[in-house]
């Protein structure tokens, strides 16, 4: 018995012959580690044992194969053995597709049930009150994604939520004048700069706030206005509602309001959607602030706002004509034809697919109690209530077909398909036109489902692909709880936080949005800057608080993720920077070769050195802290790479030493590979481009499918990646891929209960 840690050559020779040639070089030193061991005749019928076999291509085609200090075989070896065995997985997959075990039922994760209400209801932004971190419980999350079935279940508080939910947002919809009054408050920041212009609010304001949020009814509304700390001379704050100035207050010196006690203000709004904003009038003679101080950490040099609170409607005028109204109320009369009319329509969308009287009866009740008890409106109220809170709304639900044998293998229908594919590239509800050519029986036509994917993927929808899917596999929206050291990095603040998100979020639209080559990811010379983020990097030139596009000077080490302020943060402690961390997460995230656990009682890395005063620099120190027989496999491929990004600090700013060292960000891999600092660490993700792109295909079809992804996926990963190479692995390639694939089309049926 032979073990798989051992370098299998090119199949030129009889297979056994070889493979018993080359591996008992190093069978003696990974049988008490390996987790694999194999029979050299085995080659001869390599899909018998796809489970074990699909791990060596990946160990292979990682390079993680033999282990260290055991001769390797050539590239081409290396390249034609995977080659084999990848083509007979693959040809026994296509021959026994297998789909996947999938749940009957997948619950709508929090963003898709918020992204599904704002498609039903022209609901886009809820009163922060009404904010669906506080509405829902979150979502258990796998291998970074939260939309994985198996997780999704629902507990009896989470039903409770759902309940108070669709109470709340169904009386929103339909501008119910008697709901409780709104009140939503907005606390800034204390490290929050307000010196500066907010995003979306008027040239010449300067801090403050901007927020959407969606009112109730047409009335009256009181705005409390917090200072932080008394202004001794006057300022004025403007109150606008969509842009257009409502009220002008002025505060400080000796005529003006605020010290310890709130500002009021009463504002007239109509109802529906707004862009509120809340913001101090920039005085002319304070110019330009922060070349006359030096920048300080929190709020700035000027009085500035603590918080802001909205609440009313008080002395309401009625429901007023919102987006919401105007697409639940589809009909003009208040009689049981036209409610029979609004529910269908409600239906048909909320439960994507054609509805029956059956369905049409089973609310029908609730209109009746709720007509009875107020009239028209309620009674569309509650009937929309109930509608919300139904499995038909919260889960998707596909049928096995009348009389399919228990773990057969079929074909979803039309309109499974059109939920599969609404929810993979919108996270939410299919449109009317989806639901049109799903229900007419075209969607699964290949040249019908290929112009609905280009069409969803042009629709700003799609935006949900950069929010949702590209955010989780990035883990970008951890830098939300990321907190580096406020004495060593005084100068980072939420306004620094916030624009480090930002950036990658237009970087990452810009290349799948815009169709580009997934590879510019990591290659592309460019990124979206403003002020703030253009000071951290070091890129000269850039004024104003708005994102723009920026190309890099050529040989900028900026360029393609890896330079961005987010995932450098996001990858170091709060007070230094981590080149396993870094390694580990290139590894994982974008090579999906994710090393295996640490061993427990890790000593603490020691920077100290043994001459007094001095201090390790971090390659010295790691050097030091893998000694370790027992570490030195791992941190032998994630260490390089870590290394060669320790120009960039905790925060992502270029530096040239490390604690008075100067840095050395050459490296080089178990194979022997060398390279030097990112441009080199990019070079050699290049070598293999394939691999880049089959990680970003196989958490696309994670994303798609809603579940972890087994060996079994892997003929179809490497099939997506070998049709996107035509097109120079452009992003639509890949989704359409993944959508034609039989993970996405088929299903396994259920075990007879």
């Amino acid at each position: 018995m032979l073990v798989t840690a051992c370098g299998i050559p090119a199949i030129a020779q009889p297979p056994a012959a070889v493979f018993t040639r080359y591996c008992v070089t190093c069978h003696n030193a990974k049988l008490k580690t390996a987790g694999l061991v194999l029979d050299p005749s085995e080659l001869t019928h390599v899909a018998s044992n796809a489970e074990v076999w699909e791990k060596v291509v990946r160990k292979l085609r990682t390079r993680a194969m033999p282990p260290l200090g055991v001769p390797k075989p050539d590239e081409a070896t290396y390249d034609s053995t995977a080659l084999y065995l990848e083509t007979e997985l693959d040809r026994a997959a296509a021959a026994k597709p297998n789909p996947g075990r999938l749940p009957l039922l997948h619950r709508l994760t929090r963003t898709e049930y918020q992204n599904a209400i704002r498609d039903l209801l022209a609901l886009d932004a809820l009163p922060k009150e009404m904010d669906y971190s506080l509405l829902l419980p979150p979502d258990n999350s796998a291998s970074g994604f939260d939309n994985i079935a198996d997780l999704l279940f629902v507990s009896p508080t989470a039903l409770e939520s759902y309940l108070a939910a669709a109470r709340k947002i169904s009386r929103l919809a339909v501008g119910d004048p008697t709901m409780p009054l709104m009140v939503n408050s907005y606390r800034l920041p204390t490290e929050q700069p307000q010196d500066g212009r907010v995003d979306e609010l008027p040239f010449g304001t300067r801090g403050g706030l901007a927020v959407r949020t969606d009112f109730p009814a047409d009335g009256d509304y009181i705005f409390k206005l917090d200072l932080a700390g008394a202004a001794r001379e006057p300022h004025q704050i403007e109150i606008s509602v969509n842009g257009e100035r409502v009220q002008l207050v002025p505060v400080g010196g000796t005529g003006g309001r605020g010290g310890a006690k709130p500002i009021e203000v009463h504002v007239p709004i109509k109802a529906g959607p707004k862009l509120i904003g809340v913001t101090f009038v920039q005085r002319d003679e304070a110019r330009d602030e922060a070349t006359l101080r030096p920048r300080t950490r929190g709020r700035g040099s000027e009085p500035a706002l603590d918080s802001v609170s909205i609440s009313g409607p008080f002395n309401p005028q009625g429901p007023g004509d919102t987006p919401s109204r105007r697409r639940i109320y589809v009909c003009d009369s208040d009689d049981l034809a036209c409610a029979k009319q609004i529910l269908l329509s409600i239906e048909r969308s909320a439960y994507r697919r054609p509805v029956t009287e059956a369905d049409l009866q089973a609310i029908l009740p609730f209109y009746t109690a709720g007509h009875a008890e107020a009239g028209f409106e309620r009674g569309v109220q509650k009937a929309l209530e109930r509608v919300l809170v139904s499995p038909q709304f919260l889960f998707r639900i596909e049928r096995d077909p009348a009389g399919s044998a228990p773990g057969s293998i079929h074909r979803i229908t039309d309109l499974e398909l059109a939920s599969r594919l609404s929810f993979f590239l919108w996270s939410s509800i299919p449109d009317k036109e989806l639901l049109d050519v799903a229900s007419a029986g075209q969607l699964h036509e290949p040249l019908v489902l290929e112009q609905q994917v280009r069409r969803m993927l042009a629709d700003s929808r799609s935006e949900s692909m950069v929010t949702n899917f590209a955010a989780q596999w990035l883990f970008l929206r951890d830098i939300e709880a990321k907190q580096p050291d406020g004495l060593l990095f005084p100068d980072f603040d939420q306004n620094l936080r916030e624009s480090f998100r930002r950036e990658t979020e237009l970087f990452l639209d810009s290349v799948l949005r815009e169709n580009h080559s997934v590879l510019d990811l990591l290659t592309a010379n460019y990124s979206f800057l403003n002020d703030r983020l253009a000071q951290q990097y070091g890129v000269p030139n850039i004024e104003g608080s708005y994102f723009r596009r920026v190309t890099f000077p050529q040989g900028s080490e900026r360029g393609g993720l890896l330079g961005q302020g987010s995932i450098l943060t996001l990858t170091s402690y709060s007070t230094r920077t981590s080149p396993v961390v870094r390694g580990k997460w290139v590894l994982e995230n974008l090579l999906s070769a994710a090393p295996p656990p640490p061993p427990a009682n890790i000593p603490a890395l020691k920077t100290e050195s043994s001459e007094p005063g001095k201090t390790l620099s971090m390659r010295d120190a790691m050097i030091q802290h893998r000694a370790s027989p027992a570490c030195a496999g791992c941190h032998a491929r994630m260490d390089p790479i870590g290394f060669a990004m320790e120009n960039f600090d905790a925060v992502g700013r270029w530096r040239d030493a490390d604690n008075g060292n100067k840095i050395d960000v050459s490296g080089a891999f178990p194979d022997g590979t060398k390279f030097r600092g990112m441009a080199g660490l990019k070079k050699v993700l290049l070598a293999h481009p394939e691999e880049f792109v089959s990680t970003v295909a196989g958490k696309l079809m994670m994303y798609a499918v809603g579940r972890n992804l087994q060996y079994y996926d892997a003929p179809s990963v490497r099939e997506i990646v070998r049709e996107s190479a035509a097109t120079n692995y452009d992003f639509a390639s890949l989704v359409l891929g993944v959508v034609k694939s039989n993970a996405f089309q088929m299903r396994e049926s259920q075990v007879s209960r």
